[in-house]
């Protein structure tokens, strides 16, 4: 019998091991995917907003050179936590549902790559799944095709190629740049009338610069509503079309957590973001024992919670759990 079994393995689920480690709790983590799956699916050079201090966990100091950290020191930073406090990583292993027993406990049902069925009892349940599973999907003709991607992981495969960005938030503004750089003939398409007033501030000016020169055809207030062989169809503010010579498209239009686990486990999804229904000061869900950590406590916007807040969630979970054992 575990005491808290925790899924997902991104720097909330890992933080929250390891506060429940530190208070004796018996922990395991399954990750269906790769240690800290979501940072790795980040584009290869991508830059974080946050500094390294906000993105520390479980007290080790984030070292870097750089005001900013990038991706691959995120990658080799939460491998040495994980490796410090010897947290336990079941990888690769899918937790496929949760059963609440008759004594309210849970069973814990899971799949490993290879095709192994495990199970296994435990006491209290933490769910801090990613989002970079499922993308927010664009619902137009053409979307399926294997010129199209949904992630944006490096610009080499695009070099001098005619290459369609749709989005308007950071992801976006990082691969036209990064497109911009290797020849690539950029044109951005974005349904807003202004860019997200979330980029990076650095980046900002860099990106305009570019606009201006005519490296990147920024095209707002505007629409993809057609993805063709070679072409793209925009609709325009005006509702006039225009085609649009294409090679391949980046729909970066961003993602959204999965809610399979929490609704078949009985936890409340409210208002249309379908958010789970949880108590702010102990992250404690409507099914008593299940607990939600980091981004699927937002629901469908995954930008309300980041690393930077999700991380202290681990804190509030592993002394609520303490109290309830009467540990505290």
């Amino acid at each position: 019998m575990q005491d808290v079994i925790i899924i997902g393995a991104g720097p909330c689920g890992l933080s929250a091991a390891i506060e429940c480690q530190r208070r004796g709790l018996h922990t395991l983590v399954l990750e269906k995917h790769c240690l800290v799956h979501s940072i790795f699916s980040y584009p290869t050079h991508m830059q974080f907003f946050s500094t390294a201090e906000l993105l520390e966990i479980g007290d080790m100091p984030f070292s870097t050179p750089n005001e900013k950290p990038f991706r691959h020191e995120a990658l080799a930073y939460y491998r040495k936590v994980s490796e410090q406090y010897e947290v336990p990583i079941a990888s690769y292993e899918e937790a496929t549902k949760i059963e609440r027993l008759p004594d309210g406990t849970f069973k814990v049902h899971s799949i490993t790559r290879g095709g192994e069925v495990w199970e296994y009892e435990t006491r209290y349940v933490i769910i801090a799944t990613g989002y970079f599973d499922h993308p927010n999907m664009l619902g137009i003709p053409g979307e399926d095709t294997d010129k199209v991607s949904h992630y944006f992981q490096e610009a080499h495969p695009y070099t001098g190629m005619k290459v369609a960005i749709i989005g308007g938030s950071n992801s976006a503004v990082d691969a036209a740049m990064e497109l911009s750089r290797v020849g690539a003939e950029i044109t951005m398409v974005y349904r807003g009338d202004e860019l997200s007033s979330s980029i990076k501030p650095w980046v900002k000016p860099l990106f305009e610069g570019l606009v201006n020169k005519g490296r990147i055809n920024l095209m707002l207030s505007s629409r993809v509503i057609e993805i063709k062989t070679a072409e793209i169809v925009v609709e325009l503010s005006d509702h006039n079309h225009v085609h649009l010579p294409n090679d391949f498209v980046l729909a970066l239009t961003g993602f959204r957590p999965d809610r399979k686990l929490l609704h078949e486990a009985g936890v409340e999804l409210t208002d249309e973001m379908e958010k789970p229904k949880f108590d702010t000061e102990t992250m404690e869900s409507n099914v008593p024992g299940i607990y939600v950590a980091g981004v699927i406590a937002s629901g469908r916007n995954a930008n309300e919670v980041f690393i930077e807040t999700g991380r202290g969630h681990g804190r509030v979970i592993a002394e609520h759990i303490l109290s309830s054992l009467g540990r505290e």
